[in-house]
């Protein structure tokens, strides 16, 4: 049996207080639809704790419900965040930093 291809979720804005709830319900969505969710992170312009605390939520449902999750194309505010709170390691995924930051 094949695995399903990933579902690609594209999220451009931030992922802050404001966004939270909307952006809780497009992610549990997203990965209700799919064995493997592809999250693209590369338009997030700003991100505080509340959207760190979906991706910690989205991390625990994955892990819940035997899924996959692959977070891609770190924006330089995720990559700020995860490195701040030191969580870099916990959602395992590899992040690109560009050579002129």
């Amino acid at each position: 049996m094949q695995a399903s291809p990933a579902r690609r979720l594209v999220i451009d804005e931030d992922m802050t207080i404001y966004q939270a709830q909307a952006q809780k319900e497009q992610l549990l969505a997203a990965l209700a639809a799919a064995d493997h969710l592809e999250l693209d992170l590369a338009g997030v312009g700003e991100m505080d704790t509340a959207g760190l605390q979906l991706l910690m939520l989205l991390k625990r449902e994955v892990l819940q419900q035997d899924k996959l999750l692959t977070i891609s194309g770190h924006s330089p505010a995720v990559q700020h965040v995860l490195d701040f709170c030191n969580l870099v390691g916990v959602f395992g995924d590899p992040m690109v930093i560009p050579a002129n930051t």
